[in-house]
């Protein structure tokens, strides 16, 4: 959702944005299809805006902590999960940039454990690394998943 210029050359959130979409889900139990309407706050990463993200927690039911696979668990992902914690945001931990230099998925999965002491482990694993990278294994569907195309 980075629409300004300077957030994509930068690869980073700036100014938070909202969208939303619709979800369908078939119900096992009933057969039948159960609707849901998702929110999503993009919110900026950096200390600076610290607040921001602040408010857009106070309504959230749940999040997703975007962690880099260079960087991992920063000082500011520390006081977002204290943030998080401080409102009872449940959340689900994602790993990006994958195809970076010096990109480590374990390291950062290690940084969640260790840094904001919680349990994390994998349930997608990379195939290949770094500028090879060309997808990820679902370990929970077993299924290797590959990024092709031209938006991957």
């Amino acid at each position: 959702m980075d629409f300004m210029d300077l957030e994509r050359e930068k690869g980073i959130t700036i100014q938070s944005a909202a969208t939303f979409c619709d979800w369908e889900k078939k119900n096992l139990d009933t057969g039948n299809t159960d609707k849901y309407s998702i929110n999503i706050i993009d919110t900026p990463g950096h200390i600076d805006f610290t607040i921001e993200v602040e408010r857009a927690l106070r309504v959230l039911d749940g999040a997703v902590l975007l962690l880099c696979a260079v960087s991992g668990v920063q000082s500011q992902t520390i006081t977002v999960d204290r943030q998080m914690r401080r409102y009872n945001v449940p959340r689900i931990t994602f790993v990006n940039k994958m195809d970076r230099v010096g990109a480590n998925p374990w390291k950062a999965i290690e940084g969640i454990n260790t840094k904001l002491r919680m349990p994390a482990a994998a349930i997608q694993i990379p195939i290949g690394e770094e500028s090879e990278f060309k997808g990820v294994v679902d370990l929970i569907r077993m299924k290797a998943l590959y990024n092709e195309g031209p938006r991957g």
